[in-house]
């Protein structure tokens, strides 16, 4: 298994503010490279500072997102399959910097690691990365862009492991509804038997 979880945290509401990204490289169900990267975003307020700690001074001599952008696409050439927790907030993030900036995206395809949280263990109240981290014992700083991007990391290894079809998370939408859907409802519930026997 081979694909790269990402996280960035931002300076407030707006998707474009980035002001962290960490990538983790996992090769062969290992982590085997990290980059990570504080970003000077647009000028705005930082309002999330009370989240992650990032201020505007700590950014100041950052590069902005637009430079650092072939650093991460190289990064993620090596493998383009990303992952991350609520998959929806990060990939709207890339595409909001890539957008402000003028940067035509790569179409990377996206794992959200909440699905495959939901979908292994049922039983949690909540599938918050703190809280999936805390069932698996998966050591979290949380809101640290590295450590929430090696708990994703983790997280994808450990559903895999579990038995959970891991690869159809990177597919289409549509096809992955078209497998999703009722007449495919063995083949859904198919990994779970495997893992209770």
């Amino acid at each position: 298994m081979e694909f790269t979880a990402i996280d960035f945290e931002t300076a407030n509401e707006n998707l474009h503010s980035a002001c962290a990204v960490a990538l983790v490289r996992v090769r062969n169900g290992k982590i085997a490279e990290r980059l990570s990267t504080l970003i000077r975003p647009p000028p705005g307020p930082f309002t999330f500072t009370y989240i992650h700690g990032i201020t505007r001074s700590a950014v100041r001599g950052a590069k902005t997102f637009d430079q650092l952008w072939p650093r991460i696409q190289a990064f993620c050439g090596a493998a383009p399959l990303l992952a991350a927790h609520n998959a929806r907030f990060d990939r709207g993030v890339l595409l909001s910097c890539c957008d402000y900036y003028g940067i035509a995206p790569a179409p990377y395809p996206f794992a959200c690691t909440v699905k495959a949280a939901r979908a292994v263990w049922p039983e949690l109240p909540r599938h918050s990365l703190d809280v999936v981290c805390g069932y698996l014992n998966i050591g979290l700083k949380h809101h640290e862009a590295t450590s929430d991007a090696e708990a994703c990391a983790h997280i994808l290894l450990q559903a895999a492991q579990a038995g959970f079809p891991v690869g159809q998370l990177f597919m289409p939408p549509a096809t992955r509804r078209r497998l999703e859907s009722p007449g495919n409802s063995g083949r859904r519930a198919s990994w779970r038997a495997r893992r209770t026997r």
